[in-house]
């Protein structure tokens, strides 16, 4: 796309966003809840209270919860350990106890037989 294409479309997207903000601004709704927020925040001022003491006079459980009500939150545990997988290698006699493909001597023995012959020397 030219430089010159792309500046007519962001033009474009951007005189689409001012007209919807335009609309927005003539919006009741919208004027109610900004009135209602400005209110609101005022009375905070006043009498030295910040919308968390306001959540928890309201709700005192919601100091518990971590979230959304009705959806819970995703739990972390711990990984499931590796298990060791033992390689034998027929043609030389050698065993090779690994938790990953990561090791050495394996990784050599890949690049020499082939991955798919060496996954065949695992013993289960």
């Amino acid at each position: 796309m030219s430089k010159l294409a792309e500046y007519r479309e962001l033009e474009k997207h951007l005189a689409e966003q001012l007209a919807a903000l335009e609309s927005m601004k003539g919006d009741s709704g919208l004027q109610r809840e900004i009135e209602f927020e400005q209110k609101l925040r005022v009375l905070l001022a006043d009498y030295s209270y910040s919308l968390r003491d306001i959540i928890s006079l309201l709700d005192p459980s919601a100091a518990t919860r971590r979230g959304p009500v009705g959806i819970a939150a995703p739990t972390k545990g711990k990984r499931r350990a590796r298990q060791i997988k033992q390689y034998h290698n027929p043609h030389t006699g050698e065993v090779i106890e690994t938790k990953g493909g990561n090791h050495k001597q394996l990784k050599e023995w890949k690049a020499e037989h082939g991955g798919d012959v060496v996954e065949s020397w695992l013993k289960a």
